[in-house]
């Protein structure tokens, strides 16, 4: 599929799915239409602490990877977008 033809409805379709990114398993939760970008979420209990508005600390949430669909010029996809063999999903 070329990269032209992917819009932010098809990849709504990936929100809840499994995959493998740098060997970690994660789950796609969120879909950015700005770039766009996916949300992956890791499985494993890794944590950051998230920071309030103010910026104080107050919780520990599970670890995110923000992964661009598109490369830097928004003609072919992302190696790391490609590397979640998606494709077939789209």
């Amino acid at each position: 599929m070329p990269a032209t033809t992917l819009n932010v409805d098809r990849l709504r379709n990936l929100i809840g799915h499994e995959v493998i990114f740098a060997g970690i398993p994660c789950q796609i939760i969120e879909i950015l239409e700005d770039g766009p970008s996916l949300i992956l979420q890791h499985h494993h209990q890794l944590t950051t602490i998230q920071a309030d508005q103010h910026g104080e600390a107050h919780r520990k949430v599970p670890t995110t990877i923000t992964i661009p669909v598109f490369d830097p010029h928004g003609v072919a996809f992302h190696a790391d977008f490609h590397s979640l063999n998606l494709m077939k999903l789209l």
